[in-house]
């Protein structure tokens, strides 16, 4: 028998993910978080209870339904589930873009944090599903050990200069 943590199978190196689904509690309430705030746009809806949204005209990176969650309350922290949504922004001016809209909503972050990889911000949606925005950094600034396994780890995100990228 072939162990599963040590595959021979390995996917493609081009996949990607496509989408994610929630369920949340109120469809418009999330709309107006991941569309008015976040600025996704709205793709297509599935009766009244289910709506997809995507950034830049793709059929829908994110399927949000109250199909079993319709006035629920939020998934308890310490189950097993989504721990977060990672959005990742094309340049670190477009994460910074993001931020200053968040800071001028005063929408709370949960977080921020450089992985020297990637800079990324965090914060909850309505439903308490958590949310990653970030950027990556280039491929050659990459931190890595001195074996060439990448060295990626959790620092204070410096904030103000990530602002500065806006000018």
């Amino acid at each position: 028998m072939t162990s599963l943590t040590e595959p021979s199978y390995k996917i493609p190196s081009q996949t990607r993910i496509g989408h994610i689904h929630l369920k949340v509690a109120d469809l418009q309430r999330s709309l107006d978080f991941y569309c008015g705030l976040l600025g996704f746009e709205l793709t297509s809806t599935y009766g009244e209870d289910a709506a997809f949204i995507s950034a830049g005209g793709y059929h829908h990176h994110i399927g949000l339904n109250t199909w079993f969650s319709k006035n629920g309350g939020p998934a308890p922290k310490n189950n097993a589930g989504l721990f977060h949504t990672a959005i990742l922004y094309p340049e670190r001016k477009d994460l910074a873009a993001i931020f200053l809209r968040l800071r001028e909503a005063d929408y709370p972050l949960t977080g921020a944090a450089d992985h020297g990889v990637s800079e990324a911000l965090y914060l909850d949606d309505p439903d308490s599903n958590g949310v990653e925005l970030y950027c990556d950094r280039p491929r050659e600034e990459w931190p890595f050990k001195p074996d060439g396994s990448l060295e990626m780890y959790t620092k204070r995100l410096d904030l103000e200069g990530l602002l500065k990228a806006l000018r």
